[in-house]
């Protein structure tokens, strides 16, 4: 029987699993039987298969075999009732958690790493917020409060109830509470504290990918107040404040000003990218360091950090030791 066979047999008996016979194909011979397993039965765990070979569920030629059993063609394997997922299926989410910050029964504050999108979409099947709904299942609610960029780290607020991510949203949308990022940008930063008024547009590449741009015409208001941290020879590393709370304003900002961010794909410099790629980092330098915000409900003032990360802070040692 061809895989191809084999896959129409596996969608007719997805929603009750029944033993089935397979016969190997020549394009299968030598393959390993927990591999061909695998891919025969896409969506099963792994546990799964592998407990129903060490259970003697799985046979080849009617005699037991071991994992690393090597499949030769002509040889027909017993394939027990396993469950496969329906074909148009979503893909099931992973359960996870995340450093915690802050949590009560209001609101949940982590910090998250570079590399992860804050939910599913553009081509992403899942995010942070759908992880944490899987690790915690007997949450009523839980959403976003704002959202971080795939690479961006650090502090991420999330709303356990709805009147929380109500009072949340009208903070952030009147201008309350400060928002801090550390970003290591490419240059010599003059100024101690500059404040950048820049209005910002979005639009579309031809390619289809979202970006911003400064736009004086047209564009939204967007302020971010600038101080410097550290200089390390040709980089700075920055504190950048926002006041406005537009899609990337912190990278456009400060590629507009001359200052690119270290790392970044979309408003940064390949050959800095790359340069820092070979030095191991291989991630955008912006990080979500403090947060100061009323509590939601009682009013109470929070102060939140997120210390950089590990490969942030191994960074600029090795900066400072050629700077």
């Amino acid at each position: 029987m061809s895989l191809s066979a084999m896959r129409k047999e596996t969608s007719k008996s997805s929603e009750q699993p029944v033993v089935r016979l397979v016969e190997v194909g020549a394009e299968h011979d030598g393959q390993r039987i927990d591999n061909f397993l695998l891919r025969l039965c896409k969506g099963v765990p792994k546990s799964h298969i592998y407990k129903a070979i060490r259970g003697g569920e799985v046979r080849v030629n009617k005699g037991r075999i071991s994992a690393d059993y090597r499949l030769a063609a002509g040889d027909t394997v017993r394939v027990p009732p396993l469950r496969l997922p329906d074909p148009g299926a979503p893909r099931p989410v992973p359960a996870s958690e995340f450093p915690v910050v802050y949590e009560d029964d209001a609101m949940l504050v982590i910090d998250k790493p570079a590399g992860v999108a804050v939910h599913g979409g553009s081509g992403v099947s899942f995010g942070v917020i759908e992880q944490l709904r899987a690790a915690r299942p007997d949450a009523r609610f839980l959403e976003l409060v704002h959202r971080l960029d795939r690479e961006t780290s650090g502090l991420l607020m999330v709303a356990k109830k709805r009147n929380a991510l109500l009072a949340l949203h009208a903070m952030l949308r009147d201008g309350g509470g400060r928002k801090h990022y550390y970003a290591l940008v490419q240059g010599d930063w003059v100024n101690d504290r500059q404040h950048i008024r820049l209005p910002l547009t979005k639009w579309t590449t031809a390619s289809g990918e979202r970006r911003v741009r400064v736009d004086t015409r047209d564009g939204r208001p967007a302020h971010t107040i600038v101080t410097l941290k550290s200089r390390y020879g040709g980089y700075s590393l920055v504190d950048a404040e926002l006041r406005t709370g537009r899609t990337h304003q912190i990278r456009v900002h400060l590629a507009a000003s001359g200052f690119p961010i270290v790392g970044d794909d979309k408003y940064g410099t390949d050959e800095v990218r790359a340069e820092f790629a070979r030095r191991g980092f291989a991630r955008m330098f912006l990080h979500a360091h403090r947060l100061t915000l009323p509590h939601p409900l009682t009013g109470a003032t929070l102060e939140l950090e997120a210390p950089l990360p590990k490969a942030c802070v191994q960074l600029l040692q090795q900066l400072e030791t050629t700077a």
